[in-house]
């Protein structure tokens, strides 16, 4: 082997060396998962199996490390009290991970703001929905008797008088206004009878008052969630289609007798939801 050769073959394994360390740490890159920011969708009202859905979401997001941070993507009414809390409650275990940050698509009203509050940031459009804040509830019949039926106390048929479920509908409200303190802070810029009122806010207001934060998109939100999460280059996944939840045949809203969906509960019972007003027929 002459000079030129032997300078060729340690040159060789020089570089060899140099790029060793190259190799392996694009072949350990390749091994770590890209990071994932996920969206749970919710386009609809929040009842027994949407509630079931949102929370199969979060728990699919606790319990997976490659998901950095969630993004909560809102059309909705609210819907019951005790699935919203549910919701919430879990909310709040995923939070304490993991950044969560809410982008308020054409609604987030009653119940959805009441989620809302439990995320570190609230982006909503210029002409979002957003606010309703308080409890609607259907009082139960005032109690008759049925000579057919023998019951052991006076509300044994009703579970409770008029003006005890009256009563309750208030400390709802005030642990919904203490859910808003509780999440919003200083950052909220009116006064209680304000944010009480049940007033909805369009998103430009929702911004000026401290209801959201800032006005912007999903994208926005995403970016958001990637920045408190300390990522980059992070990928978008839809968490409904890791998480598979039994569908409900049991519509949530009233349907009319031609067909036409109402935008009130098929149930009594207590609800953080925005009903609007019905078209007037002339």
């Amino acid at each position: 082997m002459d000079q030129a050769d032997l300078k060729w073959d340690r040159a060789r394994i020089w570089l060899l060396w140099l790029a060793l360390p190259l190799v392996i740490g694009i072949l350990a890159a390749s091994a770590i998962p890209q990071p994932v920011v996920g969206i749970i969708r919710l386009d609809d009202a929040i009842y027994a199996f949407t509630a079931r859905s949102m929370i199969a979401q979060i728990n699919y997001a606790i319990d997976h490390p490659e998901i950095r941070a969630v993004v909560l993507a809102f059309d909705s009414p609210g819907g019951t009290v005790v699935d919203t809390e549910a919701v919430y409650m879990e909310l709040a275990r995923l939070r304490a991970k993991k950044p969560v940050v809410t982008a308020v698509n054409g609604m987030a009203a009653s119940g959805a703001y009441y989620l809302s509050v439990n995320t570190d940031y609230i982006y909503a459009k210029p002409t979002s929905m957003v606010g309703n804040i308080g409890v609607i509830g259907y009082l139960p019949p005032t109690p008759f008797i049925y000579e057919e039926i023998i019951s052991t106390g006076p509300y044994k048929l009703w579970g409770a008088p008029r003006d005890s479920d009256m009563r309750q509908i208030d400390m709802i409200k005030e642990g919904f206004f203490q859910a808003v303190m509780l999440g919003r802070g200083e950052r909220v810029k009116v006064g209680p009878e304000d944010v009480l009122s049940g007033q909805i806010w369009i998103g430009t207001e929702a911004v000026r008052i401290g209801i959201a934060d800032e006005l912007g998109t999903e994208t926005d939100a995403f970016n958001k969630a990637a920045e408190l999460a300390k990522v980059a280059h992070f990928k978008t996944v839809d968490l409904r289609e890791l998480t598979e939840v039994a569908s409900s045949t049991a519509p949530f809203f009233l349907q009319s007798p031609d067909g036409v969906t109402l935008p009130y509960p098929t149930e009594p019972g207590l609800y953080m939801l925005f009903i609007p007003q019905l078209p007037v027929k002339q």
